[in-house]
């Protein structure tokens, strides 16, 4: 069974102060002052929606809508502020469109004259040990009883460089991503009282990279990312990764490799011997990526995205031309321009949405909103980094509502608690729920 990874205090500006004009004629001053409301009626709904919660936001922004959406209260609707991960909905929408829900990711695997084995990844998120040991039974029935020398075939992507906003760190949400990569390009590992190193994980070998990794840890029980404590290259480390786990499980399934050759693409003269294609589908590794918050997986959509639309090898700059385009075709070009989307999954602080744009798009999304946490009586997609706590969903009564917070104390949920009462949106008080008691997925950052 495969795995999963694991509004401001000042008020906008109000209407024209008429009464300062003198001594207009009644129905003259009655005119300048209902113009300027009808003009910026929702600015002014602003103006008494930033006062609601001015205890709670120094620097954010808030909205609801109807099923419609049509926007029933707003704070500062139009401010550009950081996304964090609610711009994976984003991600997941453009890709639904753009590779259709049940898509599969391919791996291919080629032989030579020579008897060496070229595994060609195209960014399967969801590729893991159990798949490594399907594709080694696979070959062992297919007659391969030795593989000379392994290689890594990485043409599907020719990334400009690792994901925008990664870190140094060994959060496996720091993986870096590759077009073979394997179990989420993170590394679960033991090491004992006497500096032992194990698998953290039945169903994977001890791997070299394993005990590389595990050295000068404190005994117990780790999951880092391949890269942790840094990586010249990225690329490699992911290959490397893979290549060691091909070759276990082959070994495992009786099929000796005698060496691993690194990066290097499959020769023309090549068979193709098998295709694997995901377990899972679009659909089911968008519904893991939003419970989870999976950057690694949001990035290789995201990657895919690009491929499908403009042709592989993926790279980010194609990635971020499909998705934006899809957005324009389903949101229209004003409401996708206020969405600056420079990776999949949000880790970048580049990265700007408004809340009038991310409501538009949860209306587009309403369709899909069951692949969103569902929590009391609500669906609902987090976002967090260092001074960014947003959140983003479906209220109980159907209502679409977006906060984003750039501030250092994160208040959304008291904000949705204070939207929840003010809407009477409540969720059920029987069942013991409340807005504090929203899904705590893994770190974001």
């Amino acid at each position: 069974m495969p795995r999963w990874p694991v509004c401001p205090k000042s008020a906008e500006p109000g209407a024209a102060r008429a009464a300062r004009r003198g001594r207009a004629a009644g129905l003259f001053l009655w005119l300048v002052l209902l113009a300027p409301l009808l003009v910026v009626g929702e600015r002014q709904t602003g103006v008494a929606a930033c006062r609601a919660v001015a205890d709670l936001a120094a620097n954010g922004a808030y909205g609801l809508a109807d099923a419609t959406g049509a926007i029933t209260d707003a704070c500062n609707p139009d401010r550009a502020l950081a996304p964090a991960s609610v711009i994976k909905i984003a991600t997941v929408s453009a890709a639904l469109a753009i590779l259709a829900p049940d898509y599969r990711f391919r791996t291919e695997l080629y032989m030579d004259d020579q008897g060496n084995l070229f595994v060609k990844g195209f960014g399967d998120p969801s590729l893991v040990s159990e798949d490594v040991a399907e594709l080694a039974g696979q070959l062992r029935r297919q007659g391969v009883r030795r593989v000379q020398t392994l290689y890594v075939d990485a043409s599907a992507f020719a990334l400009e460089h690792q994901v925008p906003g990664q870190e140094d760190s060994d959060n496996p949400y720091d993986a870096p991503v590759g077009p073979l990569s394997v179990n989420f390009n993170a590394v679960a590992l033991t090491r004992d009282s006497s500096g032992q190193i194990g698998s953290g994980e039945s169903q994977t070998p001890v791997l070299p990279i394993m005990r590389e990794l595990g050295q000068g840890r404190a005994a117990g029980s780790w999951r880092v990312n391949i890269c942790a404590r840094g990586c010249d290259n990225a690329q490699g480390r992911v290959a490397r990764y893979a290549g060691e786990l091909f070759q276990a499980m082959l070994t495992q399934y009786g099929i000796p490799v005698a060496a691993l050759g690194g990066i290097r693409p499959t020769p023309t003269t090549a068979r193709l011997v098998l295709v694997h294609e995901s377990s899972r589908s679009l659909t089911e590794i968008s519904r893991a990526c939003l419970h989870y918050s999976s950057n690694f997986m949001a990035n290789l959509i995201y990657l895919a995205c690009g491929a499908k639309r403009f042709g592989y090898p993926a790279t980010w700059e194609k990635a971020r031309r499909a998705v934006g385009q899809e957005l324009a075709g389903q949101l229209g070009k004003a409401a996708a321009a206020a969405i600056v989307q420079v990776d999949g999954a949000g880790l970048s602080r580049n990265n700007r949405v408004t809340v009038r744009a991310m409501l538009q798009l949860l209306t587009r999304f309403r369709p899909h909103l069951d692949l969103l946490n569902q929590e009391a009586g609500m669906a609902v997609k987090t976002g967090t980094l260092t001074g960014v706590y947003n959140l983003a969903g479906y209220l109980p009564d159907g209502q679409s509502f977006v906060i984003l917070l750039n501030q250092p104390g994160n208040r959304r949920d008291d904000i949705l608690a204070r939207l929840l009462r003010l809407h009477e949106a409540s969720p059920d008080e029987s069942k013991g729920t409340s807005a504090r008691s929203l899904p705590r997925s893994a770190p974001e950052r």
